[in-house]
């Protein structure tokens, strides 16, 4: 399987990182895909995956949490990434109204500067969207023509969202989420809507735990429950999730086996 969104160089991994990735492999959690969090966040994946490049790829982009630290050269620091053999989408960008760690039109600049990227250099987004569907969606309407692909990195919304990002072409991304009858109830009916070559899953490690996992830190090895929790909400197999997910995960990511 490939985790397609994980956070390996997050702090919580720095003391055994190596392990986490011998755990996922074990775990036939063959391939991750490192997330760029800011312009050093990217780096630092960009770097890690380059060390890995049998088993990792990553993207490189700003996140709305980060987008009000972004430098004057960001553009320039994300092309150059981009350029990179393992950087295979440019983002975690979007909008986030839940927190606002950033200002609202910091959040809208930074994130069309973003699609501006991955439209001249021809590379996926990896989206991220909280409490901003309108301007999300007003905004990737806009660029979508331009755009090669997308993925709702973290879908956690309603009906009326999913609909809208499916009629926009773009692939949703699952996690542990709806492993969690507390908050994520709602996915396991939307689950079935989304089309197999639309749908792919991942951890968003350390984050987002599944609630059955053995530990509370959240890691690749864990992929198996989200793979698990589809399987039984679409109807299918957990071997028939985990084929078809690889599969849409390889062509989004050009990354063959």
């Amino acid at each position: 399987m490939i985790d397609i969104g994980c956070n390996l160089t997050h702090r919580r991994f720095r003391a055994d990182l190596a392990e986490v990735i011998h755990r996922a492999q074990e775990a036939s959690v063959d391939r991750m895909v490192v997330t760029g969090l800011s312009e050093d966040v990217s780096r630092r994946a960009e770097a890690l995956a380059a060390s890995r490049p049998e088993t990792l790829r990553c993207t490189a982009g700003i996140h709305p949490h980060n987008a009000r630290t972004a430098s004057r050269e960001a553009a320039d620091v994300l092309g150059r990434l981009a350029a990179r053999p393992v950087v295979r989408a440019v983002g975690e960008c979007g909008l986030d109204y839940d927190r606002d760690f950033s200002p609202r039109d910091v959040q809208r600049r930074v994130f069309e500067l973003q699609l501006e990227l991955a439209a001249e250099v021809q590379l996926p987004v990896f989206l991220h969207e909280r409490e901003a569907h309108a301007d999300f969606v007003a905004i990737l309407s806009r660029w979508r023509p331009r755009l090669v692909g997308g993925v709702v990195h973290c879908f956690t919304g309603e009906a009326r969202a999913l609909d809208a990002y499916l009629e926009l072409d773009l692939h949703i991304g699952i996690t542990g989420w709806i492993c969690d009858a507390r908050r994520g109830a709602h996915l396991i009916p939307l689950v079935a809507r989304i089309p197999e070559d639309r749908l792919m899953i991942e951890t968003d490690a350390p984050f987002l735990t599944p609630r059955e996992a053995p530990a509370r830190r959240n890691e690749p090895a864990f992929l198996p429950y989200v793979r698990r929790a589809v399987a039984e909400a679409s109807g299918r197999s957990e071997p028939e999730v985990a084929a078809q997910t690889t599969a849409v995960a390889e062509r989004f990511f050009g990354w063959a086996q």
